[in-house]
């Protein structure tokens, strides 16, 4: 399973590329709110930062970038999706699940457009998504359990119907905010998970980790300080 960060931070994407090796980086119009940022500067510094590594293509690395959601019309959406890509090879376009962002996608796609399908929240959705050919599907998890609602079957369910068919499009779980989801999408056989710096590094610690690196230490220390 591949790790994608969901950040607009570079900073954050060159430590995740670094310490966790990820695999691909998803952005939105939220993170551009809290850097204090505008989407051509933060897809001009990614865009770079992927040149600079080497990258040539999605293939590759793929950078989601979210077209604006003020569009309504298809049209709309396929103009703006057309410049995100002319500004890097490595970038997919992030398109909300609705009649006219399908119709876009769909377009876009036999364009040779890569697509990310996101705001997804059912598995009605997902399935449009993949029967019109996008790159990658996006459905939502924290937002889903914020209101009591079961993911678990959600997620799974959208793998099992995905591979009853044999579709192409790779499912990014979003919205992560826990290691244990990170881990059942892992499990269920989920392509990709998408999550914050935070939750990437929360997912690697255990605090009985802490505590034998602790009781190991002082093991060690007490047999070199004998004579």
């Amino acid at each position: 399973m591949k790790y994608f960060l969901d950040s607009s931070d570079i900073n954050e994407v060159e430590y995740a590329f670094s310490a966790f090796g990820i695999d691909g980086v998803t952005t939105n119009p939220r993170q551009l709110a809290v850097l204090g940022k505008k989407e051509r500067v933060v897809v001009r510094e990614l865009g770079e930062w992927a040149a600079r590594k080497g990258f040539t293509g999605s293939q590759d690395f793929p950078i989601s970038i979210e077209v604006d959601p003020n569009l309504a019309g298809w049209e709309e959406i396929c103009r703006e999706a057309r410049e995100i890509v002319r500004q890097g090879p490595c970038f997919v376009v992030k398109i909300p699940c609705t009649e006219q962002g399908l119709i876009a996608a769909r377009r876009l796609e036999e364009e040779g457009i890569r697509t990310n399908i996101t705001l997804v929240f059912s598995r009605s959705q997902a399935l449009a998504a993949a029967r019109l050919g996008a790159k990658f599907v996006s459905p939502f998890v924290g937002w889903k359990e914020n209101f009591g609602e079961d993911t678990a079957g959600y997620l799974q369910d959208i793998v099992e119907t995905y591979r009853n068919y044999r579709y192409d499009t790779e499912i990014i779980v979003a919205a992560v905010r826990s290691g244990k989801v990170l881990a059942d999408a892992a499990r269920m056989g989920a392509d990709i998970v998408t999550c914050s710096l935070e939750v990437m590094k929360n997912s690697v610690y255990h605090p009985f980790t802490d505590y034998g690196l602790r009781f190991f230490t002082e093991a060690w220390n007490a047999v070199e300080a004998m004579e």
